[in-house]
C-alpha cells in the first residue's frame, strides 16, 4: 500500500508501519552519518589545519548557512513536486560531498566542501520528515513525530561515541569516519529507493508564489522563540569536546557525554510521545524547555565533570520533551498543502539558531573565554523560555487547525 497503513492495533491506526519504519531507518542513517563527526569538527581542525577558536566557528558555520539557505526552497519543493525523488536526489549529494573531506589538502578546500554540504542535509532532512508525515495515520501524527525523533536520538547516542572507538582504533585518522559517512549515506539512499508513497496529485494551476509558499508566516512567533533555543545547542554542542579536552582534561569522555545526551532524549520522547497523542503539546513544549533551562545553568555554573555529565542527561531530557511538541506546533498550524513549509520553518529556524550559535561562541569563546560563551547559551536559552511563555503558548493554542 502507500502512504497510510490502515491496519488497526487497539481501535486505532498502526503506527509502526512498513513504510514509517523504512523513512525512520533513513532518518536514523542521515544523522548517524552527521553525528559521526559534527562533535569532532573543532578538535579535527584543530589537530589538522592549526585553527584557533574563530577560525574554526567560521569555518563550520558556513554549513549551517547553506542549510538555511537551502530550507525554505526544499519546504516548496516537497510540497509542490514528487516527494520521494526530492529525497533520493539529495540523499545521493549528501553522500558524495563526504568524500569532498578525504580530498580536501587545506582549510580552505575542507571549508569550501564543509559549506556546500549544508544545502543537501538542509533539504534531505525536510523532505525525509515530510514523507514521515505522510505516512503517518493522521490520528497519530503528534506521537508519531515523537518517535520519529528517537531516530535521531539514538544516532545522536552512538555516532560520536562510536567515533571516538575508530579515532583510537585507527590512530587517529579521521578519513575512517569521513568514509563511514559516506557509506551510511549511500545505505539510506538505498532504502529511500523502496519506500512507496501515495501518488500526489500535482496541481495544474499552481498556487501564486509568496513567502508563505516558503515559510509558514503564521508561525514566526514559534520560530523565534526556537531560534533562541537553537542558538544555545549550538553553542554546547560545538565546543563541548575541545572545552572538555583544554578546560577539563576529558579527552576520553566526549562520548559518554553525547551518550547521556542522547539517552536524556530518548527517555523524554519514549515519555512525551502519549502526551503528544493526547494533544497536550503546549505542556510537553514547556516542559522540555524548562528542564533544558535547568541543564544549560549547571553547565555554565559547575565547571567540571559532574556538571559537564549532567547537564547532557539534563538538556537531553529537556529537549527531547521541547522538539517534537514545537515540530507538532508548526504542522498543527499550517494546512494540509504547507506540510513541507511547516517542517522547513522549524528546520530553516532552528539552524539560524545553531549557526549563529556556533559563531558567536567561537568569537566568544576566542576573546573571552569558553565560560563566558556558556553562560551565553544560558541566556539566550532564557530568553527562548520567556518567549514562549509570553506570546507563543497562546498563540498556538488559538491559531492550532487540529
Amino acid at each position: 500500500m502507500g502512504g497510510q497503513e490502515k491496519e488497526m492495533t487497539s481501535g486505532r491506526p498502526k503506527l509502526w508501519n512498513a513504510n514509517y519504519l523504512k523513512v525512520w531507518s533513513i532518518n536514523f542513517m542521515i544523522h548517524f552519518a552527521f553525528t559521526l563527526i559534527v562533535p569532532l569538527l573543532p578538535l579535527y581542525l584543530s589537530e589538522t589545519y592549526a585553527a584557533d577558536k574563530h577560525t574554526i566557528g567560521l569555518c563550520l558555520a558556513g554549513y549551517n548557512i547553506m542549510a538555511i539557505l537551502i530550507r525554505p526552497f526544499s519546504g516548496y519543493l516537497v510540497d509542490n513536486f514528487p516527494r520521494k525523488t526530492i529525497l533520493m536526489t539529495f540523499s545521493l549529494i549528501f553522500a558524495l560531498l563526504f568524500g569532498g573531506y578525504v580530498i580536501a589538502g587545506s582549510l580552505l578546500v575542507f571549508t569550501i566542501f564543509r559549506t556546500l554540504h549544508g544545502l543537501p542535509f538542509g533539504a534531505l532532512t525536510v523532505s525525509a520528515s515530510t514523507v514521515a508525515i505522510d505516512v503517518l495515520p493522521s490520528e497519530r501524527r503528534g506521537e508519531g513525530i515523537g518517535y520519529y525523533g528517537l531516530s535521531n536520538n539514538i544516532a545522536t547516542a552512538i555516532g560520536p561515541a562510536f567515533a571516538i572507538f575508530l579515532l583510537q582504533a585507527f590512530g587517529g585518522n579521521f578519513n575512517v569516519l569521513f568514509w563511514l559517512s559516506i557509506f551510511t549515506s549511500l545505505a539510506g539512499l538505498a532504502l529511500a529507493s523502496f519506500v512507496k508513497l501515495e501518488r500526489k496529485e500535482t496541481p495544474r494551476k499552481r498556487r501564486v508564489i509568496s513567502l508563505d509558499r516558503f515559510f509558514l508566516v503564521k508561525g514566526w512567533r514559534e520560530a523565534v522563540a526556537i531560534l533562541f533555543i537553537a542558538f544555545a545547542h549550538g553553542i554546547l554542542h560545538t565546543y563541548v569536546a575541545i572545552y572538555g579536552k583544554e578546560e577539563l582534561g576529558i579527552t576520553t569522555g566526549t562520548g559518554l557525554f553525547f551518550s547521556l545526551f542522547a539517552i536524556g532524549l530518548i527517555v523524554s520522547r519514549l515519555t512525551g510521545a502519549h502526551a503528544l497523542r493526547d494533544n497536550k503539546v503546549s505542556r510537553n513544549a514547556a516542559m522540555g524547555l524548562l528542564v533544558s533551562l535547568c541543564g544549560y545553568l549547571i553547565f555554565a555554573s559547575l565547571h567540571n565533570p559532574v556538571g559537564y555529565y549532567s547537564c547532557a542527561f539534563i538538556v537531553g531530557l529537556g529537549n527531547g520533551h521541547m522538539y517534537p511538541a514545537f515540530q507538532t506546533m508548526f504542522v498543527n498550524l499550517a494546512e494540509h498543502n504547507q506540510r513541507g513549509t511547516a517542517n522547513s520553518s522549524i528546520l530553516t529556524s532552528w539552524d539560524t539558531g545553531v549557526g549563529l550559535g556556533i559563531l558567536f561562541g567561537g568569537i566568544v569563546a576566542q576573546f573571552f573565554g569558553y565560560h563566558s560563551a556558556f553562560w551565553m547559551a544560558f541566556l539566550l536559552d532564557l530568553v527562548g523560555v520567556v518567549c514562549y511563555f509570553s506570546f507563543v503558548r497562546r498563540h498556538f493554542e488559538t491559531n492550532k487547525l487540529r
